[in-house]
């Protein structure tokens, strides 16, 4: 089977500066990889770069079998690739039904549709996007993603400042996505535990290198390996 998402040899960084060296990705339709890692090791640089926000240094990012373009958000797009990003990226003096307007596409879902999928933001549909709470911000973020019909989801740290209730039903939108749409779904994500129960094969970037991967099952019940894959100065296997 031929992955939905694939990155062979990456490496990559900003301007001169390398945070991710020879990482490969492989996702196929449907699944789900958490990318974890402490601070500073090049997660969301390489998810910059998948999403063609920043260019490659080397290495090759394929869609369904098919090369990508490095460095050409456009085309990211154009081939189903659609980031939300850690800041959430909204149109903050827009409305909730201004901002999925925005991001829609021809011939895709209606931003009504998007209700069903978050209904709890059906009573702030005329608000500012900027005058939402945390939580309502990134059920925004995610439908605005949704929106597009992505071929693949990148998603980085949804979890981060919000109540446990919303992270537990973004939680279960990313699942269903995957599953109902045959989505694939990159995600960063520093709530390890929460990241491991909802995807299907994980890996730890550290210091810009993979050091340690395997199915989530296999990584849930290796806690000390995955802390020295956090912490430790050697690959593991």
């Amino acid at each position: 089977m031929t992955p939905r998402l694939e990155g062979s040899g990456l490496t990559g960084g900003r301007g001169r500066t390398v945070a991710f060296r020879d990482v490969d990705v492989s996702i196929d339709a449907g699944a789900i990889q958490a990318l974890l890692g402490p601070n500073g090791a090049g997660k969301t640089t390489l998810l910059l770069t998948l999403a063609g926000f920043l260019p490659l240094q080397d290495g090759a990012v394929f869609v369904d079998g098919q090369p990508l373009k490095s460095g050409r958000p456009s085309l990211a797009a154009k081939a189903g690739i659609v980031l939300v990003p850690d800041n959430r990226s909204l149109f903050t003096t827009l409305t909730v039904e201004e901002n999925l307007k925005a991001a829609r596409r021809k011939g895709h879902r209606s931003p009504r549709e998007m209700l069903d999928v978050f209904p709890a933001l059906e009573p702030r549909w005329s608000i500012r996007a900027g005058a939402l709470s945390g939580g309502e911000q990134q059920m925004l973020a995610m439908a605005r993603a949704l929106i597009q019909a992505p071929r693949a989801l990148l998603v980085d740290e949804m979890s981060m400042g919000l109540a446990p209730l919303v992270v537990e039903r973004l939680f279960d939108r990313v699942k269903q996505t995957a599953a109902e749409d045959g989505c694939a779904i990159l995600l960063v994500e520093q709530h390890v535990t929460l990241a491991l129960e909802v995807a299907d094969h994980a890996a730890v970037l550290n210091r810009g290198s993979i050091v340690l991967r395997g199915t989530a099952d296999e990584l849930r019940g290796k806690a000390e390996r995955l802390e020295a894959a956090y912490f430790g100065d050697t690959e593991l296997d």
